[in-house]
């Protein structure tokens, strides 16, 4: 009872210090709950099913997600633990001095655990359950949701799954503690803040070596992932890039401390200007230790920013592309096989389903192959090139092939230009970027294809933007339109057929979506190789695809900015603790405060700076290969997602420095008037 008592005194003695520790699992808490919580809100909401199980899917992406969280969470915990008892060595190295045992020790460190825990967890999940309300309306913003029913729920699944979670983190924790005890000497505990790391000044010549050699390589790892990603072979390549980034990244921290130094040093102007050699003594002291963490929190700063923007800007593409790319209320596809497959409309007719009433504006036209079209020959000249850097790219793929007459009919329908050929020209059509570079050098040098003896050159040196079946993404990768006379010996390869609902409110269009989704439930229409896909059904999978991205990088990008700060917050609050007996003596000394405070600033400023400087320009390179990546949706209004990470890093991240700063003024000058 008497050591649970000297806990609880210990917190509330400590409660600066353990201010932002208790922040950090406060907000870890509540972010994990927020997050698994997410199902239960959807219970208010008026979904359609589909809507449901693209939720339902990201729900679960979500809990796999936490999985993960729990696993950073478990790292912060343990990191912070650590630098808390490093601040009550002297503490605890007087305890064993009277004579406590270290299994009484150990105690101490079990209830103020213990308490601590059941605070976070109470408070955090408070917390999170009013931040979960909050979090349902953007659910409903996103998915388009009724909110009518709108209602307070408690999600008791997740949590359950916040204590199980963070239980186990604690556990480790206190067994962690009850680890470094047992392994503690008395000398070093009574004189661990009078230590400090010897400072090495590093040899220069070498540190010059190592900067050109890592930002050379860098610089490759920059290349490999921009303009030379299509040396990339696969998709284990992607590891080469990640592997030089993440040594490049150290090696650069490691030689610019000691280049950075060096030339301070050498600078007497400046390093005896103020308190300038003071501040570069203390960043000196601690220079090894800080490397490696410099480098661990710029690459987590360099994820978190690539993941929220690129997030971001995709769920904005997907919500942008709608209009464009879906453009009518449904479409149907068959696949021709035998070639006396029935019409789809003769399909649709005998599964009880009436076109006429239902539909309106009605196009049916077909996609023909012919066996000497292929991608190759539409490359020309320009196959050997495009062997070269796409290996694995399959030119021996017939193209598909429709005629002008059908294709200027899709056009007007989709409100794209219509088009004019004469009898010996052929264009491409397509809007999948990538494809379109390839296709471009094809066309420009004029690569004629073969139709039954008849030759066709490309009216066009480049690509026209289009496309001729619905879909949420930039997907065609191209097409070829050519003359109505030129297909006679090609074979039909699929039928086409799009319309647009012959109603105009919303409800009747969902009475015909439903219509078309039952259809899937007849046995004449399972029988057949007949698609369906309509308006509402991409919009909602794009919708829902948008939200699960934006929920999973906001989720991991929130968590990776805490620990990144967290950890920087700390481990300054407890340089700051340990120092304070050095701005003690420059206080005797007749230092002012407001020089003292300007130092401790710098020294802070720095910690968190350096390691967000690098991470930013490695981000720039990411964004870069993010966007590669998701060329097929687009990069729509990229900038404001960038900003709106800029928002997020300067709202934490600047809030745990502003934080940070403030507690290690008030650790020192509290040391100060004693």
């Amino acid at each position: 009872m008497m050591l649970f008592k000297l806990s609880i005194k210990n917190i509330s003695k400590s409660m600066k210090d353990y201010a932002i520790y208790f922040f950090t699992l406060i907000l870890g808490v509540s972010i994990f709950y927020v997050f698994n919580a997410i199902d239960s809100q959807t219970i208010m909401m008026n979904v359609s099913s589909a809507t449901y199980e693209i939720i339902k899917l990201m729900t679960n992406m979500l809990s796999g997600v936490s999985v993960f969280v729990s696993f950073v969470l478990a790292f912060l915990i343990i990191y912070a633990s650590r630098f808390l008892i490093k601040r009550r060595n002297k503490e605890f190295g007087i305890y064993l001095t009277l004579g406590m045992s270290k299994r009484k020790i150990s105690l101490i460190l079990f209830f103020e655990t213990l308490f601590i825990g059941i605070i976070s967890l109470v408070v955090g999940l408070g917390l999170g359950f009013l931040l979960s309300q909050l979090m349902s309306i953007l659910v409903a913003n996103m998915f388009e949701a009724d909110m009518t029913n709108f209602k307070f729920v408690f999600s008791t699944s997740a949590c359950v799954k916040t204590l199980i979670y963070f239980g186990i983190m604690y556990f480790i924790v206190m067994v962690f503690n009850t680890f470094n005890v047992s392994r503690c000497k008395l000398i070093d505990l009574l004189y661990a803040s009078k230590k400090s790391e010897k400072v090495k000044l590093k040899n220069p010549l070498l540190c010059v070596i190592v900067f050109i050699v890592s930002s050379c390589a860098l610089g490759y790892a920059y290349y490999l992932v921009t303009d030379g990603v299509k040396v990339l072979q696969n998709a284990s390549s992607i590891y080469l890039p990640i592997v030089l980034g993440a040594v490049s990244t150290f090696l650069i921290f490691w030689s610019l401390s000691g280049l950075i130094l060096k030339i301070v040093r050498s600078s007497k102007r400046f390093y005896y200007h103020g308190l300038n050699s003071f501040t570069i003594r203390q960043i000196s002291s601690k220079i090894n230790t800080t490397v490696f963490s410099m480098t661990v929190i710029c690459l987590m700063l360099f994820s978190t920013i690539c993941i929220l923007s690129s997030a971001l800007s995709m769920k904005n593409s997907l919500t942008a592309n709608l209009k464009k790319l879906v453009p009518v209320d449904i479409q149907f596809s068959q696949k021709i096989e035998n070639g006396d497959e029935e019409h789809i409309e003769e399909t649709l007719k005998k599964a009880d389903f009436d076109v006429d009433s239902n539909f309106k504006d009605t196009v049916e036209f077909y996609v023909y192959t012919c066996d000497n079209v292929t991608l190759e020959n539409t490359l020309g000249e320009y196959i050997s090139q495009i062997k070269s850097n796409y290996p694995f790219l399959m030119t021996d793929t017939k193209e598909e092939i429709v005629k002008l007459s059908d294709y200027n009919k899709v056009a007007q329908m989709y409100g794209l230009e219509k088009q004019s050929l004469k009898n010996n020209e052929y264009i491409i059509v397509a809007n999948y970027k990538d494809f379109i570079n390839i296709r471009n050098g094809g066309l420009k040098a004029g690569a004629k294809i073969n139709i039954n003896g008849i030759e066709y050159r490309p009216k066009f040196d480049k690509c026209v933007d289009g496309f001729i079946e619905m879909n949420g993404s930039y997907a065609n990768s191209g097409f070829l339109v050519v003359p109505d006379g030129a297909i006679e010996t090609c074979v039909k390869s699929e039928e086409i057929m799009i319309a647009n609902y012959s109603v105009n409110s919303k409800e009747e269009r969902k009475t015909i979506d439903q219509k078309v989704i039952d259809l899937n439930k007849v046995d004449y229409i399972l029988n057949s190789t007949i698609e369906a896909r309509t308006k509402l059904y991409v919009h909602e999978a794009s919708i829902g695809l948008g939200a699960m991205v934006t929920f999973i990088g906001l989720y991991l990008g929130i968590i990776f900015l805490i620990s990144c700060a967290a950890i920087l917050a700390l481990k300054e609050l407890s340089e700051s603790s340990d120092n304070a007996e050095k701005f003690q003596m420059l206080r005797k000394l007749g230092v002012d405060e407001r020089m003292l405070n300007k130092a401790l600033f710098r020294q802070i400023e720095v910690f968190f700076m350096f390691p967000l400087v690098l991470a930013i320009i490695h981000s720039i390179f990411g964004i870069k290969f993010c966007n590669f990546l998701l060329t097929s949706i687009g990069t729509y209004n990229l900038l404001s997602s960038i900003i709106m990470t800029a928002v997020f890093i300067v709202a934490i991240y600047g809030g745990y420095f502003v934080v940070t700063y403030l507690c290690s003024k008030n650790v020192i000058k509290e040391k100060l008037n004693n």
